[in-house]
């Protein structure tokens, strides 16, 4: 039984309604609603019945309420025990976008700690909505959000409501990336048309606020030809073996496309603006990783906005 489905209900109950629970919980309506009631469906039993002024909470829902309330006060506290032998100064757990300039500076850090130290170390590779619940409430150190420039005010607006600090990290367009051989390859100039006939390859749980997931090129376009993926080892593979796909991208290091025989290439779109945002809880003071871990992203920031994308 899922736990978040223990804070939704929770939620609801709280805010006397399911809009206003999603409009809480920064969630989709009509998922929260499929989440309450997949839960209801797993228990057996209603939690809540739905009336025009609301919500109202059943005898069994409210039981269940209580215990479900119990249940997340002993998982923050389970999570707290976590790692409890390793000094916190020790500890290092960050959530992060599938960005290969990240994953380079992530490497670079890993590289300059101590190793003969004893350590503990958690990457979680994720979206933005799952970044933020992992350093609110998940004991995470520090998180990049990457989202649209479109949607800035809805995931500022979510990250204060987190009561979370937010440093802007890098505003970038997104870029093409594709096989050597891929028949756009040569092409001077690409355009959002010409990408028609080819595979889109995106991860698989990238969620747009308010929607369903759609599969959308980040030209604002309905595509029908889609591989979701969920992490960027398959990504590689696909776009290096695979010379129909491509893909939208942060901009990469030079050495991952050398070693995956890749290109990117530049194509306008209004709807290709993105932003990577660092965050981390209020109350949070930066540790010596954390300063390493961000003088290394920067340094690979640097490296990759020095090179140039035709």
């Amino acid at each position: 039984m899922n736990t978040l489905a223990f804070k939704y209900a929770v939620e609801v109950e709280k805010a006397g309604s399911i809009s206003k629970a999603a409009a809480n919980l920064f969630v989709a309506q009509p998922n929260l609603s499929k989440a309450i009631k997949d839960l209801e469906e797993e228990l057996g039993y209603t939690i809540f019945v739905r009336t025009s002024t609301g919500i109202k909470v059943t005898d069994k829902g409210d039981a269940f309420l209580y215990h479900a309330k119990k249940a997340l006060d002993q998982m923050k506290e389970i999570e707290k025990l976590a790692g409890q032998n390793i000094s916190l100064n020790r500890r290092f757990k960050i959530s992060i976008p599938r960005g290969s300039y990240i994953a380079n500076g992530f490497t670079s850090f890993v590289s300059e700690m101590r190793m003969n130290d004893e350590m503990e170390i958690t990457v979680n590779e994720t979206n933005a909505i799952k970044t933020i619940e992992n350093v609110a409430d998940r004991g995470y150190n520090m998180g990049i959000i990457r989202y649209p420039i479109s949607e800035e005010n809805y995931f500022v607006n979510c990250v204060k409501s987190n009561h979370l600090q937010f440093e802007s990290i890098w505003e970038f367009d997104y870029v093409l990336v594709m096989s050597k051989e891929h028949p756009l390859a040569e092409k001077t100039e690409i355009r959002p048309e010409d990408l028609e006939p080819y595979v889109m390859i995106t991860h698989g749980d990238i969620e747009i606020p308010g929607e369903h997931l759609v599969k959308t090129s980040a030209s604002g376009e309905m595509k029908d030809k889609v591989i979701y993926v969920y992490e960027r080892g398959s990504q590689f593979d696909l776009l290096a073996n695979v010379p129909s796909t491509y893909m939208w991208v942060s901009p990469i290091p030079e050495e991952y496309l050398q070693k995956n025989h890749l290109i990117q290439r530049a194509c306008a779109s209004t709807h290709n603006k993105y932003k990577d945002v660092l965050i981390y809880r209020d109350d949070y003071e930066l540790t010596d990783y954390d300063i390493l871990f961000q003088k290394k992203l920067y340094e690979s920031k640097v490296e990759v906005c020095s090179q140039k994308i035709v």
